[in-house]
C-alpha cells in the first residue's frame, strides 16, 4: 500500500473515531508513520486529506452495500438486505467499515455545515448514490417511476434514521425496527 493511502487510511479511521476537527494533521502523521513532506506532497491542505478521507469511505460503503444487496434476487429481497447489512454495521460486524460510531457523512457535515463546501457536497453526493441504489431496486417492484422515487425516499429515510437512533440512543436493533417499518410499506407494491 503506498503512502498515499496509509494517509488516506489513517485519517479516515481518526476522523471517524474522534470527529475530523479534533484530529491534528500531527497525530495523523505519527500514527501513520509518513512523514509531513510526503503528506503534502499529497495533499495540499487538511481539507483536501479529508475530501479524500471522504471519497474512500464513500467507495467502501457503497461497494460494501451494493455487494450486500446484490446478493440478494433485486426488489424487495435486495431492499430488505439493506436492513440487515446495516444492522451487521451497527453491531460491529462489518471490518472494512471499521467501529460503528454513526455515519461519517453526517458527522462530516456537522463539522462542514456550509453546503457550498466541498467537504460538505461530497458528503451529500454519497447520499445520493445511496439513494439512487435503492431507487434501482424500487423500479424493480414499483409500478411507477413515481410510487419508485417515492419508496425509495421512505426507506433511505428509515435507513437515515436507524443511523441516528443507533449512535444517539445506542439502539443497536433500530435497522431491524426498521425493516419491519419496511416490510410492512413494500407489501402493497
Amino acid at each position: 500500500m503506498g503512502r498515499r493511502q496509509v494517509l488516506i487510511d489513517t485519517a479516515l479511521r481518526l476522523f471517524y473515531e474522534h470527529g475530523i476537527h479534533a484530529i491534528g494533521i500531527n497525530q495523523v502523521l505519527q500514527e501513520s508513520g509518513v512523514a509531513k513532506q510526503t503528506l503534502y506532497n499529497h495533499f495540499e491542505s487538511k481539507d483536501s486529506l479529508v475530501e479524500a478521507a471522504v471519497e474512500h469511505r464513500d467507495k467502501l460503503f457503497f461497494q460494501w452495500l451494493e455487494s450486500r444487496m446484490s446478493s440478494q434476487p433485486a426488489g424487495r429481497e435486495a431492499l430488505m438486505e439493506m436492513f440487515d447489512a446495516v444492522h451487521d454495521w451497527f453491531n460491529n460486524r462489518v471490518p472494512t467499515l471499521h467501529r460503528f460510531y454513526g455515519c461519517f457523512f453526517i458527522n462530516t457535515c456537522g463539522e462542514y455545515s456550509d453546503p457550498e463546501h466541498p467537504v460538505h457536497k461530497r458528503c451529500a453526493a454519497h447520499k445520493t448514490r445511496i439513494f439512487e441504489l435503492l431507487k434501482q431496486h424500487t423500479r424493480e417492484i414499483c409500478s411507477s417511476e413515481a410510487d419508485a422515487e417515492e419508496l425509495a425516499n421512505a426507506l433511505f429515510l428509515l435507513k437515515e434514521g436507524a443511523i441516528v437512533k443507533a449512535h444517539v440512543e445506542g439502539d443497536l436493533d433500530a435497522a431491524l425496527k426498521a425493516k419491519g417499518v419496511a416490510s410492512r410499506m413494500i407489501s402493497p407494491h
